[in-house]
């Protein structure tokens, strides 16, 4: 059987990160099987459809890489690919039914059906239809009032059997009999719904898998009825765990933005949100953390998935955005991140072999473009101001004032505007033996003199990228305070 699946979003709105995560692991089980991914649109709800969703989607789609095989724009010969062009083909599929007694038109107001539902409450029954337009009696009369223009709904006779579906998740679920009643497939507006169109274009499409999201799977046995119904076999389904935030709860803004536009406009790289919303369901089967799409396709199947719900968490999602800046090559890395240094900074004051060596010194920091701006002004740039609460115990040892002072000694001897690693190396071997100072008393305390922090970057790589300006304005800092 050749694979083929799809990816069906409603233009609605911008591309939920949970609808990109469905599309990825369709991409990634049609490039594994050799198979065929196909980009849907549902946009038969025209009140809140648009042009500008859809459009905004596909753009999403592509800037993830995620590039599909048919859909609107790419015409394959199962199209149209947009539900609102494939209105002839629902309405064909629905006389089908109606033929084959399968289905009936319906004119049931909606206070009658509110009265049956009410109706069914007050007896402890489910709220399933209930209306005279199910009875054969009456097709003359529906028949008769279609003919003088009257717009019928049409309803799917619900089979009063149970279902069983084979999920590659889920597992074995049952649907028991009379779960639900007869449901409109047609509105009086002449508007297929979800559960009824979906399927007739999987047939017409020849899908072979459907994955999917959880929140699918109470819809699935409307489903299983109309393809029994059409004589038509159902595709294999995945339905994938939902997303949750840390506090266990439905996905949603409070737990970060839920949009892919909002991570593009982040300066999150699309093979890291992919990479991360891989993991949201979904395990390696070499346990990894990191990788690329391409390096999934030889492992993907439908085996590995969770079925346990898929926590969300932004801060790990933040650290696969750092593992993939640092997998890019470096001048391709300095060239993106360039283009968020600010003009006015003095960055641009440096030669290029200089900024070459500090995009080097600060990328195993950086976890988006933009970090390194405010990392070149923390390491490098920025005069000192007050210390860390952290740096407080090697502040109160007699020698890092002696350290300070000695520093600052040697660098007001210094007529160039940086060090080489050799003459930092050269200094800090004369100041060791002068004040005769070893262990943590003479690294940290030469660290808090230069740098004005208790951690950072190899000294041996940071001071020759810092001025000797800045490094003497830190030292007469920490023996101002000393001296307080």
């Amino acid at each position: 059987m050749s694979v083929r699946v799809r990816f069906a979003p409603s233009p609605t709105g911008y591309l939920h990160i949970g609808g990109a995560r469905t599309a990825l692991y369709n991409y990634l089980f049609a490039k594994a099987t050799g198979g065929k991914f196909i980009l849907r649109v549902e946009d038969t709800d025209l009140e809140r459809s648009t042009k500008e969703f859809e459009k905004a989607q596909v753009e999403d789609l592509k800037w993830l890489g995620l590039e599909y095989d048919e859909g609107p724009d790419r015409p394959g010969e199962y199209g149209p690919y947009r539900q609102s062009e494939r209105l002839p083909i629902y309405q064909k599929y629905a006389q089908k039914l109606i033929d084959q007694g399968k289905a009936f038109y319906c004119y049931c107001t909606e206070q009658e059906l509110e009265e049956m539902k009410e109706k069914a409450t007050r007896e402890n029954r489910p709220p399933h239809y209930e209306g005279k337009w199910r009875n054969p009696e009456f097709f003359e009369e529906a028949a008769a009032r279609l003919s003088a223009g009257d717009k019928p709904s049409i309803r799917f006779r619900a089979p009063p059997k149970a279902y069983v579906l084979n999920d590659h998740v889920r597992g074995r679920v049952v649907y028991p009999e009379n779960m639900v009643g007869d449901f409109v497939i047609i509105r009086s507006s002449g508007l297929p719904v979800y559960n009824y169109c979906c399927v007739v274009d999987d047939i017409e499409m020849k899908i072979s898998h459907v994955i999917r999201g959880e929140d699918h799977l109470s819809n699935t046995v409307r489903q299983l009825m109309i393809y029994d119904a059409l004589e038509a076999k159902s595709p294999e389904f995945a339905h994938v765990s939902l997303l949750i935030g840390k506090d266990r709860q439905k996905l949603s803004k409070r737990h970060g933005a839920t949009s892919v536009v909002n991570y593009k406009e982040e300066s999150y790289l699309p093979g890291a949100v992919l990479n991360y919303l891989c993991l949201l369901g979904w395990s390696h089967p070499e346990e990894k953390d990191i990788f690329t799409k391409e390096d999934l396709v030889p492992f993907f199947n439908l085996d590995r998935f969770s079925k346990s719900p898929a926590i969300y968490d932004i801060d790990k999602f933040k650290w696969v955005n750092g593992q993939h800046l640092k997998l890019m090559p470096e001048e391709e890395l300095l060239k993106q991140t360039e283009a968020f240094v600010p003009k006015d900074h003095p960055y641009w004051e440096q030669n290029s072999e200089w900024r070459t060596k500090s995009l080097h010194l600060l990328k195993d920091s950086m976890l988006f473009f933009n970090d390194f701006t405010r990392l070149l002004d923390e390491a490098i740039f920025a005069t000192l101001e007050q210390f860390e609460d952290k740096a407080l115990e090697i502040l109160k040892l007699p020698s890092t004032n002696q350290l300070a002072n000695a520093w600052l000694s040697e660098l007001e001897k210094i007529t160039n505007t940086f060090l080489t690693a050799q003459e930092f190396q050269s200094l800090f071997d004369l100041i060791k033996n002068q004040l005769q100072l070893k262990g943590k008393p003479l690294f940290m305390g030469t660290r808090l003199s230069l740098t004005g922090k208790d951690h950072g970057p190899e000294l041996k790589d940071l001071i020759p990228l810092t001025s000797v300006s800045v490094m003497k304005q830190r030292c007469q800092k920490l023996i101002s305070f000393c001296a307080q």
